[in-house]
């Protein structure tokens, strides 16, 4: 990769409302991350829509009963959340599939690229807390499982 392609992929980064960048690429690895910074972060004006509706999305499942009983698995990064791995496919889970450590729960998209999230720990879904094509912030639920 050549210093300006890095230049302007840091610039993107920047000016995104992303908070974690990683990338691997055979021998080359980047990893950008604002994470060290707690204020708002200016934002070009296409994306001030984003950060706008994220806050209310969020709020709506954190106070759900349901996560109490259970362990949740939890957005690892900012981004859109996919419950199916393409359209019109299976969803990953759904309210009472079992799921082992390790399976894959949903993807998250940030900057284009496809993360899946993993099951950190065994057991039932008991709840979905996240809708297909929402935006996600870090550390929120999306899933919660009831251990057996």
């Amino acid at each position: 990769m050549e210093l300006k392609d890095l230049e302007k992929l840091m610039k993107v980064f920047e000016e995104s409302d992303s908070r974690e960048f990683k990338l691997d690429d055979g021998d080359f690895h980047l990893y950008l991350s604002k994470n060290k910074h707690h204020a708002p972060v200016e934002a070009p004006v296409q994306a001030a829509p984003a950060p706008a509706a994220a806050p209310a999305e969020p709020q709506d499942p954190a106070p759900v009963a349901k996560e109490a009983p259970g362990v949740s698995v939890k957005a690892p990064l900012v981004g859109t959340v996919y419950l199916q791995p393409k359209p019109g496919a299976p969803a990953f889970v759904k309210v009472g599939d079992r799921v082992e450590e390790g399976d894959v729960v949903c993807v998250i998209e940030a900057m284009k690229m496809m993360t899946e999230i993993k099951s950190d720990h065994a057991g039932i879904v008991s709840a979905i807390n996240v809708k297909d094509g929402e935006l996600v912030e870090v550390e929120q639920p999306l899933i919660t499982l009831k251990e057996d």
